[in-house]
């Protein structure tokens, strides 16, 4: 882990203000600020050196034209951070990079510029159009002030953190991208490595701009915050110091985004802090708020997946913060206060690993993250299986099963990891194309008992349950939307389930009734396929998974992982709704199991709402232990559970669950 341990209960304070208005921070009261934060229970909130709009809300010595020209409190952030610090609050401070309006107006040789031309690209967007999304390129002068802007902050008050925002690889055509390009014998006008070079510029940026911050100060934490965390930010990790996962449920991340890449970043060995918003929506949406019961579920989320908690805000121009606001978030952080011991320091117990393929086939933002892991984080949460999700430079000894979902390609040097990780015991699970080579011609990993015949003819396809797999299914032909491969079983290996094939493909020439032909009653090749140590399926049910769901699909996957470990680490008897993650406390020696059932509803068009919490009564619950256990407790309440401990499990039921429960199971 980093030196750096972070507070559990932070608030990401945006100050983005236009020039149009006046007045800005002329409400501002120390005392009410701080003391409306403390009694909201906040220990660390983010206050703006700079915004997107381009102007200091700090009396300038450097750069006074930058000044916000209306700032009628001129100390407005050096009087945050004294009122806060008086009361112990910590205020990381927040200094804009790649979007600043007041830069992008006068220096349009600091933009970036896309391949057809278009200045500040991002989305090519009028100079008429509201907003400050034009692009500056950090391959660029722009970075002298940067510095010198950060230098000013540095020297001239207190800094606990530096929150960088808009921080990430441009594909960036500028004169000076495309000099550096070609000094270094790339070719600028291919796509693909303008895209790396960009890649390379934001880990030289990062690099210098924390070697220059620890010149000044040793002990701020760091962090360049892109919209989401990923495989891409391995190579570039040792600038930062800790992980801030912006995730707004409602402000276009969705509510699987947190969970498949807090999955991932608590592997990188930094602490981590999961970011929502008081918003109904997202970044900007003033006066309005959250429902509490999602408000809940956020943090608790967070908590339960090894992470703090920090919530979105933004204060007014005239400076006053909401009490109402701050009403809303104490409601929870009052929670979360109490819950802290059982979560600090805490660590995951997990069992299998879950390769995401977004260092294959993602953007690196959260809007394009594949489809495949995010299904499989879907429904390996619902199955309640103890998962954490890696990539091929991730060390897979500590699991017992390695799933790869649907598309991961597999190279020489992926293959022999995955091979020693068999050799040592392990289990596989793979879908569709994982597991072939980098062609995609031959599968590279024999220890899946298949070979490629090709694309399978029919789609879709109809895979038939059997006693070996899907016993629970009726054992008929269930539908399977997406193509998948045609495959034929090794010799050894067993086929658990059967493809049926329909009449014909839908075309033009011959279709049937409304959507795909129905099934011929006729088998064609091997749908599940069983070997020592592996299963694997011809079809992306993981895709298939996150595109619509089909229960039938979970139960195969399930029952495959099932027959892999025997059994699972932890067994809730609930809905599927249900989340359970366990989390081991060494130093206190336990394991602290965190139960949540809050459910996303789709009510408008644009986004899932939480509003009710929905209680559970009488949860049969059994964890394997390898140890005696002592007590088993509800936290932070300290109740006495009755347990029985039998058959390397231990066994007990929690009476009732209202949103979230924590309960201790104390190690003999």
């Amino acid at each position: 882990m980093s030196n750096f341990e972070l507070r559990f209960r932070q608030v990401h304070l945006d100050f983005h203000t236009s020039e149009a208005i006046e007045g800005i921070g002329a409400s501002f009261e120390p005392n009410e600020f701080a003391n409306t934060l403390a009694a909201a229970h906040v220990d660390s909130v983010t206050c703006f050196a700079r915004g997107h709009h381009g102007w200091l809300y700090y009396e300038s010595k450097a750069f006074p034209e930058r000044i916000h020209p209306h700032l009628a409190r001129r100390d407005l952030l050096p009087a945050q951070i004294d009122a806060c610090h008086e009361r112990g609050i910590r205020v990381p401070i927040y200094i804009t990079v790649q979007w600043d309006h007041f830069t992008a107006e006068r220096h349009a040789d600091w933009l970036t510029i896309g391949p057809e031309g278009t200045l500040g690209h991002g989305n090519p967007r009028s100079v008429y159009q509201p907003g400050f999304y034009r692009f500056l390129c950090v391959n660029s002068p722009y970075v002298d002030f940067l510095k010198a802007q950060t230098k000013e902050v540095l020297e001239t008050m207190p800094v606990d953190g530096l929150f960088f925002d808009i921080v990430d690889a441009r594909d960036c055509s500028c004169s000076q991208c495309r000099a550096d390009m070609i000094a270094a014998g790339l070719d600028p006008s291919d796509p693909a490595q303008r895209i790396a070079f960009g890649r390379d510029v934001i880990q030289w940026f990062t690099a210098e701009m924390t070697a220059f911050v620890r010149e000044r100060n040793a002990d701020c934490t760091i962090f360049y915050n892109s919209g989401h965390v990923g495989p891409r930010h391995r190579p570039w990790a040792d600038a930062f110091t800790h992980w801030e996962l912006e995730s707004l449920p409602s402000g276009g991340w969705g509510y699987m985004h947190f969970p498949l890449t807090q999955h991932f970043a608590r592997t990188l060995g930094k602490d981590c802090l999961g970011m929502t918003g008081k918003f109904h929506t997202s970044w900007g949406d003033f006066h309005s708020f959250k429902n509490p019961a999602a408000l809940q579920f956020e943090c608790f989320h967070m908590l339960a997946l090894n992470a703090q908690c920090s919530i979105g805000d933004q204060l007014p121009p005239d400076g006053r913060i909401c009490r109402h606001t701050y009403e809303l978030i104490g409601s929870v952080y009052a929670e979360v206060e109490k819950k802290e011991p059982f979560c600090r320091h805490a660590r995951a117990v997990t069992e299998i690993a879950l390769l995401t393929t977004e260092e294959f086939h993602g953007t690196g933002h959260h809007s394009g993250l594949p489809a495949a892991p995010m299904g499989a984080t879907r429904m390996l949460q619902e199955l309640r299986h103890q998962f954490d999700t890696v990539d091929s430079q991730s060390d897979f000894s500590g699991y017992r099963l390695l799933i790869l979902p649907d598309d991961v390609p597999v190279s020489a040097e992926l293959a022999r990891n995955i091979e020693a990780f068999l050799e040592e015991g392990g289990r596989l699970l793979a879908s569709y194309r994982s597991g072939l080579n980098e062609a995609g011609d031959a599968f590279a990993l024999k220890a899946l008992g298949v070979k490629l015949v090709g694309e399978a003819p029919y789609s879709p396809d109809f895979l038939v349950p059997t006693d070996k797999i899907g016993a629970s299914l009726p054992p008929t032909e269930h539908v399977m939307y997406l193509r998948g491969l045609e495959v034929a079983a090794e010799d050894g290996a067993e086929v658990l389930a059967t493809i049926n094939v329909p009449y014909f493909n839908r075309t033009w020439e011959h279709f049937c009734s409304h959507r795909h032909t129905p099934s011929a009653h006729k088998a064609g090749y091997p749908g599940v396929v069983r070997s020592d140590q592996a299963v694997y399926f011809a079809h992306p049910v993981f895709r298939q998974y996150h595109e619509n769901a089909p229960r039938w699909c979970k139960v195969l996957v399930g029952d495959a992982i099932d027959q892999l470990l025997g059994g699972p680490l932890v067994r809730v008897e609930g809905p599927t709704t249900l989340l359970a993650m366990l989390n081991e406390q060494a130093a206190e020696r336990r394991w602290v199991l965190h139960l949540l059932h809050y459910v996303p509803e789709r009510r408008g068009q644009a986004f899932d709402v939480i509003e009710d919490v929905l209680p559970l009564s009488d949860l049969a619950c059994s964890v394997r232990a390898d140890r005696n256990i002592a007590a088993v407790r509800t936290a932070p309440e300290g109740a006495e559970l009755p347990f029985d401990q039998h058959d390397g499990r231990i066994a007990f039921t929690l009476p009732r669950l209202d949103g979230h429960q924590m309960i201790e199971l104390k190690w003999g």
